[in-house]
């Protein structure tokens, strides 16, 4: 008989790449992982691990497995979705939720929403981290595959016009909002006469690094009114952008959500099109139907209807 829990645990080492970074994603010790893999190892009749430098390479044998695991732990997330909707609604929920978002949707949204689910499932616990949209979409994505570490049941994410997120296996998506995208100019006295697009190509410019879905967004939007922004600032957090605006040092294009829920002195245009981003949670395709994941995703929805 194979045990499940090292089914899974040989699993991580192949998501993860090396004993070590299975072992620190799960809070093991190297040699524990080892050891387990070892008696694994007996239990199946065949070598499953071959080195190759640094890293480990499996066996076929062990491929075999690493398929057969993620089979499993899709099975009994569908069967725990399935156990804590026997319950019927309206019951207050318990458990455990970890949420993954990034910096303007746990500003715009976040609040709200657990105090609604305070109120509500006091018994809930729901766990935050913020998080790079992408990075956190494939973490999810590599739980639903089969992991074992403590990797996010929901994951606020974005995407740009033109420029989708991955659509990466085992994961479903639920549309949050439509995050209108504008041009934030300076007050009128800090930047006396710029009114559009057109006179915002001689000013400084902050925007997210390169490589990013805002930062293509941004260039190409100012290609395609003829000129390249002047980036002189550069920065992840959209908080920095909105300060360098309202303080006069440079122009943005900046979404909704950054000031949701407060005054600003920037001036914000429409874009030509009037361009949205859109905000969606991302969930393991075997947790749907968990009311606890249900519930969260139903809290954060609430705050932009």
């Amino acid at each position: 008989m194979l045990d499940v829990r090292r089914l899974l645990l040989l699993r991580e080492v192949a998501t993860r790449g090396t004993l070590a970074a299975a072992a620190e994603a799960l809070s093991y010790s190297p040699s524990h992982v080892s050891q387990q893999l070892t008696l694994l190892a007996r239990e199946a009749g065949a070598p499953l691990l071959r080195r190759s430098g640094r890293r480990v390479v499996l066996t076929a044998e062990a491929e075999e497995l690493v398929a057969a695991a993620g089979e499993v732990l899709d099975v009994l997330e569908r069967a725990r979705s399935r156990v804590a909707g026997a319950g019927g609604t309206g019951a207050p929920l318990t458990g455990r939720v970890r949420l993954a978002l990034f910096q303007s949707a746990a500003l715009a949204l976040l609040p709200g929403a657990l105090r609604a689910l305070a109120a509500e499932h006091p018994g809930l616990r729901v766990e935050v981290v913020q998080a790079e949209p992408g990075a956190a979409l494939e973490s999810a994505a590599l739980r639903a595959e089969a992991s074992l570490a403590r990797d996010p049941d929901v994951v606020v994410a974005e995407e740009y016009p033109a420029h989708s997120a991955p659509h990466l296996p085992g994961l479903v998506r639920t549309e949050l909002v439509r995050d209108a995208l504008r041009l934030a100019l300076p007050p009128e006295h800090l930047a006396p006469g710029t009114t559009d697009l057109a006179g915002a190509a001689a000013l400084p410019w902050v925007a997210e690094p390169g490589g990013t879905a805002s930062r293509h967004f941004a260039e190409q939007t100012c290609r395609t009114r003829g000129f390249e922004p002047d980036v002189r600032f550069t920065s992840a957090d959209l908080q920095t952008h909105l300060r360098l605006v309202e303080t006069g040092c440079a122009v943005a294009l900046l979404p909704d959500l950054v000031h949701a829920g407060r005054e600003t002195t920037c001036r914000l245009v429409e874009l030509p099109g009037q361009p949205r981003r859109t905000v969606f949670a991302a969930q393991r395709a075997a947790s749907v139907g968990q009311p606890a994941v249900a519930a969260v995703i139903a809290a954060l929805r609430a705050q932009v209807t």
